[in-house]
């Protein structure tokens, strides 16, 4: 399926893998929409890439009604975009805990439930979870929950939105913008774990997950499945 005139609609589009996405759509014709909380950082993504951009809040129901109501239609939609804290069950509050469901499980069904009366019946969405919903990488239930659940409802949605296809990405660990937000020793000994943990032993580039993101806007035959761009992370 070509991108070429479609729109295409990412809430956490400015940067990161949302926004490698987005440039890729933008570069293969599609009219791009960027979502995001930072309005500096969504413009200067659009500048790049000659998108269009909106902050939007996805935990705030009035923010994503007035970010839909800018779209024209909805052909392609990708929500990568969450703020989260992740830890151990005995040290996390019920607040930092919760934070994962709260911005990347309802985060994205609230956006999918705005985005659906703008879906074209040819068209996707591709919601974002992790690959440590099949193989945790340490003590963080509750995110390990919430990524196995924006699985489950990659699957549920599919079924009520058909024939819009919906699909889940699960990356593994990525060397990218969000790693490199992180003290360099605490990157490097994730990075060192992960490679020898991964069958390719190597951590993933952001491009490679949008590699996954892209076929699965193109593949007209899949629904309700998870791809995990992780180097063989979630089976060894």
């Amino acid at each position: 399926m070509s991108l070429a005139a479609r729109v295409v609609v990412i809430i956490g589009g400015g940067s990161g893998i949302g926004f490698e996405v987005a440039r890729r759509a933008a570069d293969a014709g599609a009219q791009v929409f960027l979502g995001g909380r930072t309005a500096s950082t969504l413009e200067a993504a659009a500048a790049k890439i000659g998108a269009q951009w909106h902050v939007v809040d996805n935990t705030d129901s009035d923010s994503l009604a007035e970010f839909f109501g800018a779209v024209p239609r909805v052909d392609h939609l990708f929500t990568p975009g969450a703020s989260y804290r992740t830890g151990p069950m005995r040290e996390l509050s019920d607040e930092d805990a919760a934070s994962p469901f709260v911005t990347k499980f309802w985060g994205q069904y609230h956006a999918v439930k705005h985005a659906a009366p703008k879906l074209s019946r040819d068209g996707s969405v591709v919601l974002m979870s992790g690959a440590a919903s099949v193989r945790p990488p340490g003590p963080a239930p509750a995110y390990v929950a919430c990524n196995a659940a924006i699985e489950g409802l990659g699957r549920g949605l599919a079924v009520e939105l058909a024939p819009v296809r919906v699909n889940v990405v699960a990356p593994g660990t990525i060397d990218g913008n969000l790693w490199s937000q992180r003290r360099a020793d605490v990157r490097e000994a994730s990075f060192a774990q992960y490679r020898s943990d991964t069958v390719l032993h190597r951590v993933g580039t952001e491009s490679e997950v949008a590699d996954a993101v892209l076929y699965l806007f193109g593949a007209t035959f899949t629904t309700g499945s998870t791809l995990y761009p992780d180097g063989g992370y979630s089976f060894r």
